[in-house]
């Protein structure tokens, strides 16, 4: 029996180690790239306060996405937060449904070569710096159009585009120019 108690001591003592040498590693599945809460500096953690209870269960890739985010915001300008908050709200606003658009197209625009996706940007900043009036007009006769109507609008614009040389195309690009103010 004496043997048996002598054994049973040994395997404990075993037991325990294992135990210890478990619990105070670090954990084996942890996500590559997550940071502890800890981990993070003291502006950060400002930023990311509304996380704090869940951000050590937070996939590695979503803390990185929200680092990411939080390092653009400190740099921003007082205006520049008074409109991302405003933005925001607007985001909040919606309709799941709403959001779901938005979301889908947001999407394809990012499969979209580059040089189309650069030349969206030009017309929407085009569209923005049209006065307040114009483009509501423009939103109007757009809305009320049937998409047979609208797709043959694009259609026209397309070709009509395409049968201009690259001067007359630049001269189009310039008088618009002149039109918006730039």
């Amino acid at each position: 029996m004496r043997g048996w108690g002598k054994a049973m001591s040994k395997l404990n003592s075993l037991l325990i180690l294992l135990l210890l040498a478990v619990t105070a590693a670090p954990p084996l599945f942890a996500d590559e790239g997550s940071v502890g809460w800890s981990g993070l500096s003291g502006p950060e953690q400002k930023v990311l306060k509304r996380f704090r209870d869940d951000w050590d269960q937070l996939p590695a890739e979503r803390q990185r996405q929200l680092r990411k985010g939080a390092e653009r915001w400190q740099q921003m300008t007082p205006e520049q937060k008074k409109k991302a908050r405003q933005r925001f709200e607007r985001w909040q606003s919606l309709s799941p449904e709403q959001r779901a658009t938005l979301r889908e197209r947001y999407q394809r625009f990012r499969k979209l070569p580059p040089e189309q996706q650069q030349r969206l940007r030009k017309r929407y900043q085009w569209f923005q710096q049209l006065p307040p009036e114009k483009r509501q007009a423009l939103r109007e006769k757009w809305q009320g159009m049937s998409p047979e109507e609208r797709r043959t609008f694009r259609d026209k614009q397309r070709q009509r585009w395409q049968r201009m040389t690259p001067e007359q195309r630049e001269q189009f690009r310039e008088r618009r120019r002149q039109k918006s103010g730039e």
